[in-house]
């Protein structure tokens, strides 16, 4: 059975945003997509609760990707969110699930057997961003799959360049695909995933390095303009020799390589507002201390203006 595109849905407007994001990512790969509705078991003192009704009792909606109650009205996956995705989007196969649990581990635990995981996030926030809520960062967290993040309020549109008379449309082609690669240890499921995605998409990819000075430099380099000259050259090389063997793997991919002094996030959030898909790396570690997201990634979930995935690698 082919993996899915799967997409946590609960009616909000950014999970339904999500929802469509999902549906045309799953017509870009040719994967089915399934739409998943947590409902989280209600705790024993609420359910013993007189003042709930039957429903209530037995089940409280799972909460959406920022922790918040689903939109009212809304609970489990109703018929017509489904038809109405299969009706734009025509020759998806399209499945909803009900499931019960908490939701982070549930969607986390989902993430396992799908191609990719797909969440809404709270639109913009007053600083520009993403507003990512704790059950979206826990099934970042722990997820093994790819997942996605998309801002309430984002169109097909928003993806791509303007058509030629200067108006937004998504039969133009795509805006270009960004990553945030460090040079230190790239890892190729990271960067796989970006070179496809651009493929797919038939878009170049941006290829965005921040670096910084090792702090023995750190009080030469403002004065020493050779020294930082001779550094920026060393990061560019090396960024350059790692996308070789992917130039060649992907050659009908335009790449465009930036190798900048600074800091990573800052760089990659810039990049996002011409972007149709940012893409950032997580460290799976299994320690003692935990798992975390990383504080370039986890600033870019919050910050960047386009659609977000995340990708976990060992």
């Amino acid at each position: 059975m082919p993996r899915s595109v799967t997409v946590g849905f609960d009616g909000s407007p950014e999970s339904c945003a999500a929802a469509e994001w999902a549906a045309r990512e799953a017509r870009l790969r040719g994967l089915p997509l399934k739409l998943v509705n947590v409902w989280e078991p209600v705790p024993a003192p609420m359910a013993q609760a007189p003042l709930l009704g039957t429903e209530t009792q037995r089940h409280r909606s799972g909460r959406n990707e920022m922790g918040a109650p689903p939109a009212e009205g809304w609970g489990r996956i109703p018929p017509e969110s489904a038809e109405g995705l299969r009706l734009r989007h025509p020759g998806i196969e399209i499945a909803a699930e009900q499931v019960s649990g908490r939701p982070g581990e549930v969607l986390a635990h989902l993430a396992e057997d799908a191609a990719l995981l797909v969440l809404g996030s709270r639109g913009l926030s007053g600083v520009g961003g993403f507003l990512v809520g704790s059950v979206g960062l826990a099934v970042v967290a722990h997820a093994e799959r790819p997942v996605v993040l998309v801002r309430a309020g984002e169109q097909a549109a928003d993806e791509h360049t303007m058509d030629p008379s200067g108006i937004p449309s998504a039969a133009a082609p795509y805006r270009p695909v960004v990553l945030g690669l460090a040079t230190d240890d790239p890892d190729p499921t990271l960067v796989e995933f970006a070179f496809d995605a651009a493929d797919r998409r038939a878009t170049s990819l941006r290829v965005v390095h921040g670096w910084n000075p090792p702090p023995y430099y750190a009080y030469g380099l403002s004065s020493d303009l050779e020294l930082h000259t001779e550094l920026s050259r060393q990061q560019a090389t090396d960024l350059t020799d790692i996308l070789r063997p992917w130039r060649q793997k992907f050659p009908a991919v335009e790449v465009v390589e930036e190798s900048q002094y600074g800091t990573a996030a800052t760089h990659l959030v810039d990049a996002s507002r011409e972007a149709s898909l940012v893409v950032v790396g997580r460290r799976i570690r299994r320690g003692p201390l935990g798992v975390h997201i990383g504080p370039i990634t986890h600033a870019v979930l919050h910050h960047a203006t386009a659609p977000v995935a995340v990708v976990a690698h060992g």
